[in-house]
């Protein structure tokens, strides 16, 4: 009989190696990377393109490009795309990120030829109606005044403000009257800079055949624009470590947030960093959540994770707890904050952990549009071939000497910028 009492044994992951990506460069510019998989007859095309928050010309301009960017071109209406791609049972979308704006399409791999038209059309031809600007533009604002309403927004919003910098493209909040004040020639100007295939990361990856690539390729070797990607709004992180509060009245909750900039992913002691971490606050059973959700019931959950981006990294603890008790809440997070810079991490919990990452990890390749997510990351970030086969070595073989030596460095709580938002 199955005794539950007794945990089933663990094995060594071994070599994990993701496919590898056929990558070339087309006419223009722009690279391909395909990463071909017949295990089901569906395809996914991504157009990486240098025009997210980094590049805004004036803030916002990025954010309402993205979601305009299908509302019409000069051959089709906003209407006809969206009834041309749902008659084949696609996706398309545009979504704008920090550093870069994606254009995606998912479909049946027998469809791709069909589709590619109209994403050349969007990305060749699209228009920005005034009319349907200032609706997104009205919308935009709507939203984001309901969010503004809640103190997890809040207090997200103003710790990346103290984090990064009010002037810095990752710290700067949403501005209600400049977004109101962009017009469709802006968005027009900034489409001809920033969505120019010259500098694109392509990614085709699925049920694909050489015929079908060729197709790819010869409806995205568009000629690049002229001219130059937009500059952005550069500054630098502000790096220094602030408290701060954002009152929100009659409130029962509070919003915390905590963290500090962090070294980039292609640092050394990334991988040995992404344990510690984990160890903190990065799962169900972390010290992070024994402590202050089963030990003291403060609240539902508290994470501490790491962000990765192409121009700056940070590390941040997270909360939503009583108004009462955030305080309390603060005061534990420093206190174990405190104990992994003096105390050695038990190898029966490290283990734990270590099963943990290796596990999720693995979870994480099931299909191949998941194993194309962790090849989009290394290429964004400029990493190399090896870097998640260095990473499962360093989960396997870090001891807690080294993660307590780590901890000595990044986990000081002095270090930590700390925002609270609540009554």
């Amino acid at each position: 009989m199955l005794n539950r009492l007794i945990a089933p044994p663990t094995r060594p992951l071994g070599r994990v190696d993701l496919p590898t990506a056929q990558v070339s460069e087309l006419p223009n510019g722009a690279r391909l990377h395909v990463m071909a998989h017949s295990a089901q007859p569906v395809v996914r095309l991504q157009i990486l393109l240098p025009a997210g928050r980094w590049y805004d010309s004036s803030p916002g301009t990025s954010l309402l490009t993205a979601r305009a960017l299908l509302e019409g071109t000069t051959t089709r209406t906003a209407r006809q795309i969206a009834e041309e791609v749902a008659f084949y049972g696609a996706s398309l979308e545009c979504e704008q990120g920090f550093d870069r704006a994606t254009l995606t399409l998912y479909c049946l791999t027998r469809h791709l030829g069909q589709l590619l038209p109209v994403v050349q059309d969007v990305l060749l031809n699209a228009t920005f109606p005034e009319l349907e600007v200032e609706q997104l533009k009205t919308r935009t604002i709507q939203n984001i005044r309901v969010e503004r309403q809640k103190t997890s927004y809040l207090a997200a919003e103003r710790f990346s403000q103290n984090l990064y910098g009010a002037k810095h493209p990752y710290g700067q909040v949403f501005d209600e009257h400049s977004f109101q004040q962009l017009t469709a020639d802006d968005l027009r100007r900034y489409y001809r800079q920033a969505y120019s295939l010259a500098k694109a990361e392509i990614l085709l990856c699925g049920d694909v055949t050489d015929a079908q690539v060729a197709a790819v390729v010869a409806s995205l070797s568009i000629p690049a624009q002229t001219e130059q990607t937009p500059s952005g709004l550069y500054s630098s992180p502000a790096d220094t470590a602030t408290t701060d509060y954002v009152k929100v009245p009659n409130s029962l909750q509070a919003s915390l947030r905590l963290g500090r900039l962090w070294p980039n992913a292609s640092y050394p002691d990334t991988h040995g960093l992404q344990v510690l971490v984990k160890v903190l606050g990065g799962y169900f059973g972390s010290r992070l959540m024994k402590n202050i959700r089963e030990d003291k019931g403060l609240t539902y959950g508290i994470y501490a994770s790491i962000s990765h981006r192409e121009h700056a990294s940070s590390c941040i603890i997270g909360s939503d707890v009583n108004a009462t008790n955030a305080q309390l809440a603060i005061n534990e997070i420093h206190r174990e904050l405190h104990t992994l810079q003096e105390a050695l991490i038990p190898e029966e919990e490290l283990e734990t952990v270590r099963n943990y990452i290796l596990g999720k990890f693995l979870n994480e390749l099931g299909t191949i549009f998941e194993q194309a997510d962790k090849y989009r990351h290394i290429i964004a970030l400029g990493l190399p071939s090896t870097f998640y086969q260095d990473f499962l070595a360093e989960v396997e073989s870090i001891s807690p000497k080294r993660l307590l030596e780590l901890g000595q460095v990044y986990l000081t709580p002095q270090l930590f910028t700390e925002v609270v938002a609540g009554p």
